[in-house]
């Protein structure tokens, strides 16, 4: 009688485990949804509906604390290194630098904006990838800005600055 109780809870306890695989991928039933709540699907294919179109632009604008920047299709801040030269076609942020500030890469060969009225381009990284550019100048992120609309990278060092949508540097501190 014990063995046929183990083996009972072992093949509900499988059951559920393998019934739990199958549930995820975004669906939103679960073995303790109860009756009457059938507003969570809806919830949950509305983000994946809007998500698409966020994503279309290299390179967009957003509010943020500092005023109106320049931001990744995913909302992530995108910031200047006054290091760099202008027109250069090259990158001063090189080494261990480029593991605080990854360049910010794009999607094409020909980027594509969302309000962003400066000229987009963009310059071949040391790995041959392409790395976005606005008014000439290379874009980076900040590794520490974990989150989109994080802006924690602004004067950084007196030499990370925000990209304003008109291509300027914006030097001025955030919120201040």
């Amino acid at each position: 009688m014990k063995k046929s109780f183990s083996i009972g809870l072992s093949t509900f306890a499988l059951a559920a485990l393998l019934s739990g695989c199958a549930g995820t991928g975004g669906t939103a039933t679960s073995p303790t949804t109860t009756a009457g709540s059938p507003a969570a699907p809806t919830s949950t294919s509305a983000p994946a509906t809007s998500a698409p179109a966020a994503a279309t632009a290299d390179l967009k604008i957003a509010e943020s604390t500092a005023g109106p920047i320049v931001v990744d299709g995913e909302g992530m801040s995108v910031y200047y290194y006054t290091k760099d030269v202008k027109d250069s076609g090259t990158s001063a942020c090189t080494g261990g630098c480029l593991e605080a500030w990854p360049p910010v890469l794009a999607a094409s060969d020909t980027p594509t904006v969302d309000g962003v009225t400066a000229t987009v381009g963009t310059i071949a990284t040391p790995d041959g990838k392409k790395q976005l550019t606005v008014n000439g100048m290379p874009v980076y992120y900040y590794a520490e800005d974990k989150a989109a609309g994080d802006i924690t990278g602004q004067g950084v060092g007196g030499v990370w600055y925000l990209v304003a949508p008109s291509g300027e540097m914006i030097t001025a501190a955030a919120g201040y």
